[in-house]
């Protein structure tokens, strides 16, 4: 949670959102180390503070707990990174973004001809594919040194 939140200081503005990479880069490492629930807990919980806290919108929420769990459950059931960094940029870029317009105009005084219900599609997109690769470096150099058997498929 605390790595999401001093992440999101490292944001920049696209069109109407603010797009903290960090955020999907801890989304995909506690899918692979901690799992769904977890995942999402931690999403959630770094969404909440980095809104208590003004570094963050509302719009924090759908994107990074869509994503979290849609990539924890990737790795659960795949055990394959790369699937893993795609369910994260679906979750998170297509599904968050699509539930981020309700909440524009239900919290932020958006009107719905303003913005269209696909406006946050993009801005999210662009966050979470670059978080996303930050991750999947991140972690293959940590199963390449510190912990081998990080990434390796499991035998069924």
């Amino acid at each position: 949670c605390a790595v999401a939140v001093v992440g999101s200081l490292f944001s920049f503005p696209i069109f109407g959102s603010r797009c903290a990479p960090v955020q999907h880069m801890v989304n995909i490492i506690c899918a692979v180390l901690l799992g769904p629930w977890y995942g999402t807990g931690v999403a959630f919980v770094a969404s909440l503070l980095r809104n208590m806290l003004g570094l963050g919108s509302i719009m924090a929420f759908p994107g990074s707990m869509i994503g979290a769990l849609f990539c924890g459950l990737a790795w659960k059931y795949s055990h394959n990174l790369w699937l893993t960094v795609l369910a994260e940029v679906f979750g998170t870029g297509i599904l968050g973004g699509l539930c981020a317009y309700p909440l524009a105009i239900a919290f932020l005084g958006v009107s719905a001809g303003e913005v269209a219900f696909y406006a946050y599609i993009i801005p999210f997109l662009i966050s979470t594919v670059a978080g996303s690769l930050i991750s999947a470096f991140v972690l293959e150099a940590m199963s390449r040194t510190v912990m081998p058997s990080l990434l390796k498929q499991e035998n069924a």
